[in-house]
């Protein structure tokens, strides 16, 4: 279930959190965000908490800050499978505004951390608003989305547990603010559907070499060239399209934005929008 941020831990928190740190909030422009943002709730995750379950009925959507979430797909004997990881780039919900309001897949935090929280409704009323801006947006982060599911499954197919970890473990770097992701081998072995044995062989390898460092559940990118050289074509695939969909990125910090002025401006023409900054 997901957690309300206990009160103790709120003004660290609001230090640390701001909702230009989400990618997808970070593209859209100001008159868009200063409708959004008030209608948004910092709430905390911690790993291992259900987001949603497969099935249920979305009663929210939620823009990810400093944790990745996972889409499961569970097999009637129990066992998972990763169907995608979402993280700072993008949003948990995309059925609310495709149609089908009901989660195909299960939602899991795999790292403890801070998402920012607004209802089905209020969401849905902005998308049925008639600015396309927003829309545009939506569908663009869509394909990213669909992109990166496609190549899951060629991934899991076709490519080895050392190249697959690999791809994992960048696409999660991508979607923190850090490089030290909290993560036993047994919990991205069930992300991935193979043995922990697999994970553990090919970790030692991709240490071996220098690409990473692990200890105690902890896992460190040390040498971002050489894991990258260790994956498989499928990381830079879904890199490239979700940098084409969505050109902007999130702000690095609260402190360097000016919250009185323009928060974001996005320029479409057709079907290509570019996301600018201003920090």
């Amino acid at each position: 279930m997901v957690q309300k941020t206990p009160e103790r831990s709120v003004n660290r928190m609001i230090e640390q959190a701001t909702p230009l740190k989400n990618r997808l909030l970070n593209c859209m422009p100001l008159e868009l965000q200063s409708r959004l943002i008030p209608k948004l709730k910092m709430m905390s995750l911690e790993q291992g908490s259900v987001v949603h379950e497969a099935g249920a009925s979305l009663t929210h959507v939620y823009f990810p800050i400093d944790s990745i979430i996972s889409l499961l797909h569970v097999l009637e004997n129990g066992t998972t499978a990763e169907v995608s990881v979402i993280g700072n780039e993008g949003m948990i919900g995309v059925s609310v505004f495709m149609g089908g309001n009901n989660a195909q897949n299960q939602a899991i935090a795999l790292t403890t951390g801070t998402v920012f929280q607004m209802s089905a409704i209020h969401f849905r009323d902005e998308f049925n608003q008639p600015d396309a801006v927003f829309r545009m947006l939506l569908l663009r982060y869509s394909q990213a989305l669909i992109t990166q599911m496609a190549q899951t499954v060629v991934c899991n197919r076709h490519h080895s547990i050392e190249q697959q970890l690999s791809r994992w473990l960048l696409m999660a770097s991508d979607r923190l603010p850090h490089n030290d992701i909290i993560m036993t081998h047994e919990l991205i072995a069930s992300m991935l559907g193979v043995r922990r044995e697999g994970i553990t062989a090919s970790a030692h390898k991709l240490k071996e070499v220098g690409a990473i460092d692990y200890h105690r559940g902890h896992i460190m990118i040390v040498d971002r060239i050489k894991l990258e050289k260790m994956s498989c074509e499928c990381y830079l695939v879904v890199k490239r399209e979700t940098d084409r969909l969505l050109p902007c990125h999130s702000v690095e910090s609260p402190e360097s934005v000016d919250t009185t002025s323009n928060w974001g401006s996005m320029i479409s023409s057709g079907l290509h929008a570019k996301c600018i900054s201003r920090v």
